[in-house]
């Protein structure tokens, strides 16, 4: 009998050594967007809590058999976990599990985030390619009922900063407000989703030291202008205080 897997049975571990499992009942059916990437994840985690160095995964077919996915999904997952450096194909003998480094487990994290700062990144570009022309917009076709509505959110909003609180809702409340004076109601279903993107890091900045009371300021700015119909004021104001943003989001993330 040649050393392997066999459906149903155990695996063949270093040395020849059996390595027991029940290989069913350690996956979960797999979703079918990104197949690839959960095959991926379950896969990791049979390898982190049953195998060692040296162990040899189950074929393509009967892993395909046992995450009821594609083999062409199986090849891509285990295509990923090699360049994670996690397994080998070797010639005539499968797929085998190589030795855990620190650099297998901090490089594909440290791509992670730079990923994530990447999507952040663009859209919080998006942000300043929306919010700017908007509240130029609003500046020119604001009413009383609408400034008096950014009058008051910004009074909760130094209410709260006064109190300690966090001031998220607030700032949300405030760029629809402005959204809304602009008198586009679709855009506002596109803020709503790039808020909601954003909201994590954004709690995040409005933890750092000082930047809360700096988010009020750039509010009244943007709101002094509207207030005065100043179109090319507003922009500018939105645009900084977008910018300011920008930095000390990138700059938690890196920290």
């Amino acid at each position: 009998m040649t050393a392997g897997v066999h459906s149903g049975g155990p695996l063949i571990g270093p040395f020849g050594v059996w390595v027991p499992l029940t290989l069913k009942s350690e996956f979960e059916t797999v979703r079918r967007d990104k197949v690839y990437e959960g095959v991926a994840k379950q896969i990791e985690r049979l390898i982190l809590k049953k195998l060692r160095p040296g162990d040899k995964l189950p074929s393509e077919r009967e892993l395909a058999e046992m995450l009821v996915v594609s083999r062409s999904s199986i090849r891509d997952a285990i295509r990923s976990l090699e360049l994670m450096g996690m397994v080998e194909p070797r010639q005539g003998a499968g797929t085998i599990v190589r030795e855990i480094s620190s650099d297998s487990l901090v490089n594909p994290l440290a791509d992670a985030l730079q990923r994530k700062e990447k999507r952040i990144g663009e859209l919080l570009d998006f942000r300043k390619m929306l919010e700017p022309p908007l509240a130029a917009r609003a500046a020119t076709r604001v009413s009383a009922d609408e400034i008096s509505e950014m009058e008051e959110i910004l009074k909760r909003q130094e209410e709260k900063l006064r109190r300690g609180e966090s001031t998220i809702a607030e700032d949300s409340e405030f760029h629809y407000a402005v959204a809304l004076a602009s008198g586009n109601t679709v855009v506002l279903k596109v803020l709503d989703v790039l808020m909601d993107l954003l909201r994590d890091s954004r709690e995040r900045s409005l933890q750092v030291e000082g930047r809360p009371q700096k988010s009020l300021d750039g509010h009244r700015r943007i709101l002094v202008a509207i207030k005065r119909n100043d179109a090319e004021a507003a922009k500018v104001a939105m645009r900084r205080h977008i910018e300011n943003v920008e930095k000390i989001v990138l700059r938690t993330m890196r920290s």
